[in-house]
């Protein structure tokens, strides 16, 4: 119904922080990326909703706000199926910078062990 819409706000807030402060922390850890997970992640599953009929373009968007008595499971979904979903994506998020530390790790490392082991040649 409206899982997509947690991971969507987290994605928003995401943006306006980064875009607002420019803060150096948050480019040495990527928000870049969880940005590009949360809101891709949240439009393909918008889509998959719209095309299922449970976001409709007319007021109130959503279907489940059509009836009262449907917005209580509604809310249920956004508060497991939502918070689930930005959860593993945080976790994927985690585990791409995790993966991009240690590749960087050993290509410096590389780098060094490579210029200890440079041999000069002598006439």
């Amino acid at each position: 119904m409206a899982c997509f819409l947690v991971p969507m706000t987290i994605g928003i807030i995401l943006t306006i922080l980064e875009k607002m402060t420019g803060h150096r922390l948050l480019e040495r850890l990527r928000v870049d990326i969880l940005n590009a997970l949360l809101l891709g992640g949240s439009a393909i599953l918008g889509f998959e909703h719209l095309w299922h009929g449970e976001v409709v373009p007319w007021p109130p968007f959503l279907t489940a706000m059509t009836n009262p008595t449907e917005i209580p499971v509604m809310l249920h979904e956004m508060m497991t199926v939502g918070l689930a979903l930005t959860a593993t994506t945080t976790a994927l998020w985690l585990s791409i910078i995790m993966l991009i530390n240690i590749k960087t790790k050993i290509h410096i490392t590389g780098i060094l062990n490579n210029r200890d082991k440079r041999v000069s040649i002598s006439p």
